[in-house]
C-alpha cells in the first residue's frame, strides 16, 4: 500500500466512500446529506494536508487529513480525519493512515493531536487507544446514532 499526498484529481475517487460513510450516520458528526461540494470543502479545505492510501492496483482505499485544531498560540495541536473504504475495512488501512498522519504531524512540529467528536460506538476507538490516544471526556447522549440511539462523543488526545 502506498500513502501519498492527495492530488486535486483524487477527489472523485475519495467521494464515493466518503459519502457512503457519512450518509450511514454512524461515525462522523457531519450531516448525512452533505453535498459533494460541501464534502470536498470539509475534507480538502484550506489548511488541510490531505493524503490517500492506494492499493497495489492504484485504487484509492482510504484518505486522511491533518490540520491545526486551534489557531494562534494553540496552533501546534493538530486535528485529523480518517476514512477507509468500507469494502476494505479490517485490512490495516486505517492503522497505516493513522501512523502516517501521526508521523507527518510530529515532523510538522505539532505537539499533540486531538479528536473533538469520536462517536463512542465507533470501532476506531479501539485503534485510537492502541495508538496512545486517551479519552479526555465524553459528552453524554450527544450523538443520534441510527442503530444505538443517543450515544456519547469522546474527546480524545495524544501527545506527539
Amino acid at each position: 500500500m502506498l500513502i501519498r499526498e492527495a492530488e486535486t484529481d483524487d477527489w472523485p475517487r475519495i467521494w464515493p466512500f466518503w459519502h457512503r460513510i457519512v450518509a450511514a450516520g454512524e461515525t462522523y458528526a457531519w450531516d448525512p446529506d452533505t453535498s459533494e461540494e460541501a464534502a470536498r470543502a470539509l475534507w480538502t479545505g484550506p489548511g488541510k494536508q490531505v493524503y490517500v492510501a492506494e492499493d497495489d492496483t492504484g485504487a484509492i482505499v482510504g484518505s486522511a487529513y491533518v490540520t491545526p485544531n486551534y489557531g494562534g498560540p494553540a496552533a501546534r495541536i493538530a486535528n485529523a480525519g480518517f476514512m477507509v473504504d468500507p469494502e476494505r475495512s479490517g485490512q490495516g488501512i486505517g492503522r497505516a493512515l493513522a501512523e502516517h498522519i501521526l508521523a507527518v504531524a510530529k515532523a510538522d512540529g505539532y505537539r499533540g493531536m486531538v479528536f473533538n467528536a469520536v462517536v463512542e460506538t465507533n470501532p476506531a476507538v479501539t485503534l485510537w487507544t492502541s495508538l496512545g490516544f486517551t479519552i479526555l471526556a465524553t459528552v453524554p447522549a450527544a450523538y443520534e446514532h441510527p442503530r444505538h440511539g443517543l450515544v456519547g462523543l469522546h474527546i480524545m488526545y495524544r501527545a506527539l
